[in-house]
């Protein structure tokens, strides 16, 4: 969980100030973003199966699946999705994953 907390707050961290047209032109932060979430996404596969009944509105299969993509179908990984990604699943993801912190601190 704390693999996927740091690279939250990094995703969002690199991309934080920038507009979409930015975000989408500067390949240096589009490549660092996706790193992120290709860690995101594999961490998330560790995640116990009772955090995940706990917190089925969170879509653990597409987050583990969306590695697979970053890694082997980059060619068609549009920064449109990386951004939508930051934008519209993170916020969710980071406010489960330090809920769940909170609960086994």
């Amino acid at each position: 969980m704390r693999d996927i907390q740091h690279h939250i707050e990094l995703a969002i961290e690199f991309s934080r100030g920038l507009t979409e047209t930015e975000f989408k032109s500067d390949l240096r932060t589009v490549y660092a973003v996706t790193r992120c979430l290709e860690i995101i996404s594999e961490a998330s596969r560790r995640v116990p199966e009772e955090v995940k009944q706990r917190h089925a509105a969170i879509p653990w299969k597409q987050i583990a699946g969306s590695g697979n993509v970053y890694r082997h179908d980059y060619e068609d990984v549009a920064a449109q999705m990386i951004w939508d990604t930051i934008h519209r699943a993170l916020p969710a993801l980071k406010a489960v994953v330090t809920e769940e912190l909170v609960r086994s601190a």
